[in-house]
């Protein structure tokens, strides 16, 4: 057979394997049109290495009792959830304006994704990396019975030796420790990097590790949330990693600025839930009681009680829906004056977007906080684009110029908030495991409110001007970004 006839049947094997392939991820995976057609362009123009990547980047996971509960244990979380659904109903439980005025979301919350709301939890803010880790440490070096953290990265560098000692003190002083991080965020981290700390008795697990070595076929569908629960009684949630970087000790970022959230009150509680449920997920087999680990009243009782409503929306690939997304398109939606968001990165959904143009059509203040330096090229084009056509509509776009912006944060009539580690991406909304505090008291969402406008003394503002004319290079940029933005 002549050369040219064997690249013939080549080349006519692997179009006939790339339809194949092209149909299953068609007809089998029902996503959104937009993931399935970018899927769809990157399979044929790429063929057998876009299937290749496809493996790596687009699978979807199995949803069906993700995480292993036992029938006794989804029967009392819903029991809970109905419980309160109840009480709502009967005109009980939402005493203040702002709780009334928000009940459609509080409601829906709590039926998509079971989030309890809690009433009486104290809150307070950091901002700067410094503020959150002192807290953190000082909170760990106090603890007396466990010490649960979760995080998306940590790094073997200074603070992360920090940490980590802090940790193995407190194993070795009986206390009860727990480390979850994920494998992908973590990628310079190994199990070696905790010797000390396991042989004090401190537990350390892996989110969705390698099977084969340093290949992993779970690059998508990574646990980016941020947690760290002491003794049951105070919880850290919001965006900060842990590593030199989130300190502002990196040349290439500058200052980070950031927004991270200490809870005391009873939603530690579910923060202490959404931990369990991870851990277990990554531990594989460990006996566990989901009721005794996270509903420990003696514990509760021992905490400072404060008057801030909350609750704790998680979402993840296994989610019936993108619970977090839907929360910040109702609170949206809700809006009669004004919208604050700040966010690494901005490249929403058509839902999304929709949403900001009803609002601004509206009438309402939109403002949205970008940073003005990329970490991800491609995501920051993308970002350029999305908002470049919310300026049509009257959104003002900021870009800090302070560093690097990496607070995900939203602030809705100075008067509901919500922080956690959910950014504006595909990624966030359906692919990465997330977990975003909303809070219903006005003193916080002020109090986010002020942290935004002094943010803003140290931004630019990306003009309607300014955004025509950029350069025909950024213009192509933007285009094959926002193109691939489903998959990004």
């Amino acid at each position: 057979m002549e050369i040219g006839n064997i690249l013939t049947l080549i080349a006519s094997c692997i179009l006939v394997i790339n339809i194949i392939l092209a149909i299953g991820v068609l007809f089998f995976e029902r996503r959104e049109v937009s993931y399935t057609l970018a899927w769809l362009m990157v399979l044929f123009f790429l063929p057998i290495v876009g299937f290749v990547i496809y493996i790596f980047f687009g699978r979807k996971i199995t949803k069906k009792n993700f995480y292993g509960l036992s029938a006794e244990e989804t029967e009392f979380l819903q029991t809970e959830v109905d419980q309160q659904l109840n009480v709502i109903k009967n005109g009980e439980l939402l005493h203040s304006p702002i709780l009334q005025k928000h009940e459609d979301v509080v409601k829906m919350n709590l039926t998509a994704s079971n989030s309890l709301l809690t009433l009486n939890n104290h809150i307070d803010i950091y901002d700067d990396g410094h503020q959150k880790f002192d807290a953190l440490l000082a909170d760990i070096q106090a603890a007396s019975k466990e010490v649960n953290v979760q995080y998306y990265i940590i790094q073997p560098d200074n603070l992360g030796k920090r940490l980590r000692d802090a940790l193995t003190e407190k194993a070795k002083q009986g206390v009860k420790v727990r480390v979850l991080y994920d494998e992908i965020g973590s990628k310079k981290l190994s199990l070696k990097f905790f010797q000390e700390l396991r042989e004090a008795g401190g537990e350390v697990e892996v989110f969705f590790p390698s099977i084969l070595g340093r290949v992993n076929f779970r690059i998508n569908n990574r646990n980016h949330r941020k947690l760290c629960i002491i003794d049951g009684k105070i919880a850290y949630i919001g965006g900060f990693n842990v590593g030199d970087e989130y300190l502002g000790l990196n040349k290439k970022f500058g200052y980070w600025r950031d927004t991270h959230l200490r809870i005391t009150g009873q939603t530690v509680d579910d923060i202490q839930g959404r931990f369990i449920l991870d851990w277990h997920q990554a531990g594989k087999g460990e006996l566990w009681n989901y009721q005794e680990f996270c509903f420990q009243e003696e514990l509760q009782e021992e905490g400072p009680l404060g008057e801030s409503p909350v609750q704790i929306v998680s979402s993840g690939p296994n989610s019936k829906t993108e619970y977090l997304k839907n929360m910040y398109i109702k609170l949206i939606l809700s809006a009669k004056e004004s919208v604050c968001i700040q966010t690494p990165y901005f490249i929403p959904d058509t839902s999304f977007m929709d949403a900001c143009k009803m609002a601004l059509l509206s009438g309402v203040d939109v403002r949205i906080m970008i940073p003005c330096k990329p970490d991800h090229p491609f995501v920051y084009w993308a970002t350029w684009s999305y908002v470049g056509d919310l300026l049509d509509y009257g959104a003002k776009v900021l870009l800090y110029e302070n560093g690097f912006l990496h607070a995900k944060t939203i602030v809705v009539d100075q008067e509901v908030a919500s922080v956690g580690t959910m950014n504006i991406d595909s990624r966030s909304f359906r692919l990465n495991f997330e977990v975003n505090a909303i809070v219903y008291d006005e003193q916080i969402a002020k109090s986010l409110y002020q942290l935004f406008e002094k943010d803003t003394e140290l931004t630019s503002v990306l003009t309607k001007e300014r955004y025509q004319n950029r350069s025909i290079l950024i213009k192509i940029k933007e285009g094959i970004s926002r193109l691939l933005s489903p998959i990004l």
